[in-house]
Formats: structure tokens, sequence, C-alpha cells
């Protein structure tokens, strides 16, 4: 039986704190550690032998910290090393833990959002490189035709404060419009990085009335709390103190500074490095 710990979060930087806030919300009872690789943020361009082998670090780091269960909200993370980690190195890790992403809880929910069975994924040029949304999608839904389009622009925005900004209209305008001359039939938009909430109002003001979109960490909550009913085995191995510790392999102070950006507070953190 493994010892209660707490529930790991990781990302390659600060957006996995969007996925972190919602999962609190709904879930304030737990112990969380989040892990921000940002010394060697972004991953969106990385190979995929590289950004596999940043997560399995983080993955092990947490591990030995006393995480039983690690979630990668990062959605590059979980495109090029969530299937590797969970089939080939868990069994031989410890396969009593376990590690989760992203896309799955929100691939799962979107039949019932689109009319018109056409769906755009925006994310970084890993994910959509990766067709990892295409490919889940089009497993439970086949019908639905998927387009990706990379948004390379917009996570820097965010990290420079400047998301709020008139020239952040530009990028965000031109890569909506790039994206739906696409496909003009799309009527969903999944925001398939963990950053783009915060753009969320700037989307929606240049998008027709029609077009829906989502972004992640509502669904990934909702899905992590479906998965400790199916799996008690795992609640019990989580850790109930309601307390948060936040890393990172770059500077405290800086990660500090920018995680108010996402969390609209002041937080303590602790640099650790990962090997």
């Amino acid at each position: 039986m493994l010892t209660p710990g707490p529930i790991g979060v990781f990302d390659s930087g600060y957006g996995g704190l969007t996925i972190l806030s919602e999962i609190q919300s709904l879930m304030p009872q737990y112990d969380y550690y989040y892990l921000g690789d940002n010394a060697r943020a972004p991953y969106g361009s990385r190979s995929f032998d590289v950004v596999y082998n940043f997560t399995r670090q983080a993955v092990l780091t947490l591990f030995d910290m006393g995480c039983n269960l690690v979630i990668l909200a990062c959605n590059t993370a979980s495109a090029k090393a969530l299937r590797t980690i969970q089939q080939n190195d868990l069994p031989n890790i410890d396969p009593d833990k376990r590690v989760l992403g992203v896309i799955r809880p929100t691939t799962e929910i979107v039949g019932s959002l689109t009319h018109k069975r056409h769906i755009g994924i925006l994310g970084t040029a890993g994910t959509i490189q990766s067709e990892s949304y295409n490919i889940e999608i089009n497993k439970l839904h086949p019908d639905i035709k998927v387009t990706g389009h990379a948004c390379p622009m917009w996570v820097p925005l965010i990290e420079n404060k400047e998301y709020n900004s008139i020239g952040a209209d530009y990028f965000i305008q031109k890569d909506l419009n790039t994206i739906l001359e696409q496909d003009p039939l799309i009527d969903l938009l999944i925001l398939g990085c963990t950053h783009y909430p915060l753009l969320i109002n700037k989307i929606t003001k240049f998008l027709p009335d029609n077009i829906k979109v989502i972004s992640q960490g509502k669904y990934v909550a909702e899905s992590l709390k479906e998965y400790f009913i199916r799996h008690p085995e795992m609640d019990a191995a989580c850790s109930k103190q309601a307390k948060t510790h936040y890393y990172t392999t770059e500077y405290p102070d800086k990660f500090s500074e920018t995680a108010s950006i996402f969390l609209n507070k002041t937080i303590e953190v602790e640099r650790i490095e990962l090997e």
C-alpha cells in the first residue's frame, strides 16, 4: 500500500497553474506539489525525445518527493511524453503510481459541444505537430473534423504581461483568422495550451457569437474527481491537509512574480534541480 502523498502537478512553466487552480477549486482538501521546469521552458518547439526526457525527470522527482499521482498540466508533455511514461516507464518505476495528462479529459467532452462537428485546436507548435488532439478526438468521435493551428506568440505575450495590450490584439486576431480560413465551419475552439485562458476575453472579442471557446482546467479537474471515484485506492494514496507547495527549476523570485499573473496572489517558491 502506498504512503499517502501530495498530488504532483507538472508543467514546463507557468501555464499549468491554470490547471492547478481549477483542481484546487474543486478539490481543496488535497495536498499539491506544483513543479515548473522554467529553466528549460518552453517545451513547445522541442523534439519528442527531449520533451520525454525532461518530463520523465520531473515525474521521477515528484515521485521521489512523495507524490503517488502526477498530472502533466502541460499539453506538450501530455502530447509527447505521457503515453511512453505510462506504458514503458511506470511498470518499472512503480506499477502502483500513476501519471495522467490534460488532453484526454478535454477530448472526452467535445462531442456534446459541437453541432457542426468541426473543431479547432489552438496550441503550441509541439502540441499541434503531434496531432494528439486529432488522434484522441477521432478515437471517440470519428465524424468530427479537427483543425489545428500553432500560436507561437501567445505564450510570450502572457509571460511578458502584454496579453492585455493593443499589440496582443494583432497576433490574436491574426491567428484566429488563420484557423477560420482553414475551416470556416468551426463552431468550437479548444485552447490547447494552459496559458491561453488568460487570453479568453480577447479571443472571444474577435470571434463570431456562434463559436464556443473552451479551456481545459474545468474538464481536467472534473475528470480527476471522477477518476478518484473510479479508483478509490488512488484517492487513498493522496494526502489531504489542504496544503500546496510550489517548486521551480528557475529563480524563485522570478517564478513568484510571474505566477501572480495566473494566481492573483503571492506565493512562496523553492528552487530544485531536475536530473
